[in-house]
């Protein structure tokens, strides 16, 4: 008898203990921060500094994301600490994807331009890191650079949409480049 009064007192704290770690586990508890924004495509983008592009600057810096509030400066992929930047081949395989978006379904032009523009700023920071060095990539760089110049630090939707065309042309640019590199992302 004793027996059963102490298990009928255990119950109710075994119970919530068990609940609880379900709970913890069950909700992202052991995922990282890269799975997470994978998964949302609002945490894609984070800020990185305050620096807006200028003419002559050599890197992509500046803060923000694109978005319908107006947030001007270049965005930066979030990335997890010390974690690599991915290879040309896999940024230019999310680029060419976009090949199948547009802004031609209501409501989806700003999530389209927004991650054509985060796709060509992950590509831009791939070739920048890639072994092959800065050289071999100048042409696309380049192209990438004049884009990110042109915005003048606004990448905000309207900013986006008033350039549209810029986007896609630079993007068809930089395929065109890369078919003619088959070696750099196959």
């Amino acid at each position: 008898m004793d027996t059963a009064r102490t298990v009928r007192r255990m119950a109710p704290i075994l119970l919530a203990a068990s609940l609880l770690t379900a709970c913890s586990a069950g909700h992202g508890g052991t995922s990282s921060p890269a799975a997470d924004a994978t998964t949302s495509p609002a945490a894609v983008r984070a800020p990185a500094s305050a620096a807006p592009i200028v003419a002559g600057d050599s890197g992509a810096t500046g803060s923000g994301s694109p978005s319908p509030s107006g947030t001007a400066g270049y965005p930066t992929t979030e990335r997890a600490p010390g974690s690599q930047v991915p290879a040309v081949r896999d940024s230019f395989a999310v680029l060419q994807a976009t090949y199948n978006d547009g802004c031609t379904t209501p409501g989806n032009c700003e999530y389209f331009l927004t991650r054509l523009v985060n796709n060509l700023d992950d590509l831009y920071d791939s070739m920048k890191a890639s072994p092959k060095g800065h050289a071999h990539f100048a042409a696309p760089i380049a192209r990438i650079r004049a884009m990110q110049h042109d915005f003048k630090g606004d990448f905000s939707f309207p900013s986006l949409k008033q350039h549209k065309q810029l986007l896609t042309a630079t993007r068809d640019k930089v395929n065109a480049w890369m078919q003619g590199h088959p070696e750099d992302y196959r």
